[in-house]
C-alpha cells in the first residue's frame, strides 16, 4: 500500500489546492458589424469582416 515517506508540508499543500493554476476564459469582443462574439484581433466567423473591411464573403 502507498504511504507517504515524508510529511507534506502546508505551503506545500496549500499551493496545490488553490485556484491560481487553473485556466481563465478565453476575452470576447463584439463584432461591430453583425455583433457576433469574436476573439480579439480575428477574423468574425459569422460574417467575415476584419478591422471594418470583408475579408471573406460569406454566403446567407
Amino acid at each position: 500500500m502507498a504511504v507517504p515517506k515524508r510529511r507534506v508540508s502546508t505551503t506545500r499543500r496549500d499551493k496545490r489546492r488553490s485556484n491560481v493554476w487553473k485556466l481563465e476564459a478565453p476575452t470576447l469582443t463584439k463584432c461591430p458589424q453583425c455583433g457576433e462574439y469574436s476573439r480579439p484581433h480575428r477574423l468574425c466567423a459569422n460574417c467575415g469582416y476584419y478591422n471594418g473591411k470583408q475579408v471573406v464573403s460569406k454566403e446567407d
